[in-house]
């Protein structure tokens, strides 16, 4: 045959399948043009030259491999449709004297058709797009950016080495789908697997077990970092349990609705239930899919929009006041207390700062393992493996809390006062380095120290008599830890009457002057604006990917629908059931169907909301009730765009169904 004759076919089979084949086209040329963007821009010299800039693009190479692992498997997903709609067409080729090499010729002129398509277009719009979402970035930076278009060549030539890759194994995966079967299965595909579903009891089981071990976890992991190692397995549990729930759950409970003859042998619920249990067999992939992209959607963009809502939160947390200054004493090199105010003051005084709210103490903090009043300084291994129980002890004189907090307390050489923002302490004494310390009083404030805030484990305040019992923990923390022992630190810290860009000219200054780690709330507010912005920038990307995959998996599944049902249509209607009832029934089919990948996210987003809340303590975000309003938010706007969906996918499936 000539050459070209495979081309126009394949060019004419494109155009006469547009309505399927269009969406594939489209989910490559996009899946195209977000790769390119995302990796444009982690590679993007200029953005590296802003502040935070390197912070940003991190996060993006995090995201390309994300982009580029989704892309193949949703490729993949969307092909396997095409292929399975395209058999019956294939299987009349081979009817009419055509080859499976020919058939094969085809598909290849197609899948260079697709490829050239979307790789042109992809990166076109790649490109004119790099250049708004760079700006975005500089926004999201307070920066200002050059004008001009940044295009890498290597970044084409990585776009254009993955897709050609994944057309390549598309085709493999096309070829062997043809090679493998006969045409009269060509022929029939599009009817094989109408056998009526079988229960399989022990996987739906699992499949809730499953479920319920994700929740369980969720909701019992309070430790923040156990939190985030503990997410990863909560999120398996989930997506498998999903699959199992959409998979066989379904068709385990309409088997047993089945069973229920008082149930089942009454019109309404006698097709509705037989009609589902094909249905459930057929999109049950495509639902989980749905239902796991919709809830990535909702988790993405609701955690992301409140760490950047709460950045306030976060850095006031983080710096309770603008200027923090602390140095380790050192008595070999003659660093004492004294000294270091000393120097601090005198450049202070060089400054003529303005100091308020000013602070100074000296404080010892170490870990210890909690057991309920005694706290074990130690190899913790030996003592435990739960992180929930290692505890930050930090300890401080009479003298220094009396003078910041305006106190005038009093201690005996046995007591102390006890002091704990994230634990309950009730106890009458506590056990510490082989002693007993009588607990005088339970504090319910205590000066802020945006370092111990930082931490993950929880912190037990401890304020001692003098000096001399400070010295003696730090001598019996270090015969424990020796070379990991800590030392003794002078803390202090301050508010200025200055702007933001005079503290950070301030900082600069003091930071050429003192030996001291030096920090203010105005130059770190940037790097939360990065780190957090990035953080927002990927989250929205990302779901926006996400999105564009279930509303094409959603599509999909209409035209799937459309087919299968213009059938069912005409059946029900032979057997003496008249056009509304027909149509009621169907309609109330589909619209269970379509709603509930978004009813079972919408549970699965609730649910994870404890243990996203408390990983998000690890970016010092605490305001709980902030995310929960973000996350209800986003659930009612993601609601909104799905009802929207529906709405225009469901034209298509009754264009299908009534022509």
């Amino acid at each position: 045959m000539n050459k070209c004759f495979y081309l126009k076919l394949a060019f004419t089979n494109l155009k006469k399948n547009a309505k399927t084949y269009f969406p594939y086209l489209l989910t490559c040329t996009v899946s195209t043009m977000m790769f390119y963007m995302i990796l444009s821009l982690s590679l993007n010299p200029e953005i590296a030259k802003l502040r935070g800039g390197f912070l940003i693009q991190e996060m993006l190479s995090f995201g390309i491999y994300i982009v580029g692992i989704f892309a193949f498997i949703f490729l993949f997903y969307t092909n396997s449709f095409l292929i399975k709609r395209r058999k019956k067409e294939f299987g009349i080729f081979n009817i009419l004297g055509m080859e499976k090499k020919h058939i094969a010729i085809v598909i290849a002129w197609e899948s260079i058709i697709t490829l050239v398509i979307s790789l042109c277009v992809g990166i076109f719009i790649g490109i004119s797009f790099d250049k708004i979402l760079y700006l975005a970035i500089g926004k999201l930076l307070n920066e200002s950016l050059p004008l001009g278009f940044y295009v890498s060549f290597d970044v084409i030539k990585i776009t254009i080495i993955l897709f050609l890759f994944i057309q390549i194994c598309l085709y493999i995966r096309s070829l062997f789908e043809i090679r493998l079967t006969n045409p009269i299965t060509l022929l029939k595909s599009s009817n094989l697997g109408e056998k009526e579903p079988k229960a399989r009891w022990i996987l739906s089981i699992i499949g809730m077990v499953l479920l319920c071990v994700g929740y369980y976890i969720s909701f019992t992991t309070t430790n923040p970092v156990e939190a985030f190692s503990l997410f990863f397995i909560a999120v398996l549990c989930v997506m498998i349990g999903t699959y199992l729930l959409f998979t066989t759950g379904s068709i385990s409970l309409l088997k047993l609705l089945k069973k229920h003859k008082k149930f089942y042998y009454q019109t309404n619920h006698f097709i509705n239930v037989s009609g589902m249990m094909y249905r459930m067999k057929q999109n049950a992939i495509g639902l989980a899919n749905i239902c796991i992209l919709s809830t990535m959607v909702l988790v993405t963009i609701s955690s992301t929009v409140s760490l950047w809502v709460g950045i306030e939160d976060s850095v006031n947390i983080r710096y309770p006041k603008e200027f923090v200054i602390t140095g380790y004493l050192n008595q070999e090199k003659g660093i004492t207390s004294k000294v270091i105010d000393q120097d601090v003051h005198r450049a202070l005084t060089k400054h003529q700062v303005d100091m308020k709210n000013m602070e100074q103490y000296t404080y010892l903090q170490f870990s210890a393992v909690q057991n309920k009043q005694e706290f074990i300084v130690d190899d913790h291994s030996k003592y435990t493996m739960n992180f929930d129980d290692v505890v930050n002890v930090f300890v401080i004189t009479q003298d220094d809390y009396n003078q910041n907090m305006k106190k005038s307390i009093q201690l005996a050489d046995d007591e102390v006062l006890v002091y704990s923002d994230r634990m309950d302490f009730n106890e009458k004494e506590i056990q510490l380095f082989h002693q007993t310390w009588k607990v005088k009083d339970v504090l319910h404030t205590f000066m802020k120290n945006g370092n111990v805030e930082s931490y993950m484990v929880n912190t037990l305040f401890l304020v001692v008599k003098d000096d001399e019992i400070m010295d003696h923990f730090y001598q019996e923390q270090k015969e424990s830890y020796g070379e990991y022992a800590s030392e003794k630190v002078r803390f202090l810290s301050f508010d200025t009457s200055y702007k933001n860009k005079d503290n950070i000219k301030l900082l600069e200054a003091l930071e050429k002057e003192i030996n001291y780690s030096i920090e203010s709330r105005s130059d770190s507010y940037q790097s939360y604006i990065a780190i957090n912005g990035g953080i927002l920038f990927l989250g929205i990307f990302l779901s926006s990917l996400f999105m564009i995959a279930a509303i094409l998996i959603m599509y999909y599944k209409q035209i799937s629908e459309g087919f299968e049902d213009k059938e069912r249509y005409e059946i029900m209607q032979k057997v003496g059931m008249d056009q509304r009832s027909v149509k009621k029934s169907i309609n109330s089919q589909i619209l269970l169907v379509f709603f509930m990948p978004l009813m079972v996210a919408a549970i699965h987003t609730l649910f994870a909301f404890p243990i996203i809340s408390r990983i998000l303590k690890l970016m010092q975000f605490v305001n709980t009730k902030l995310f929960l309003e973000c996350l209800i938010l986003c659930i009612l706007v993601f609601g909104i765009v799905y009802i929207v969906v529906y709405k225009l996918t469901s034209k298509i499936y009754y264009s299908i169904v009534k022509r």
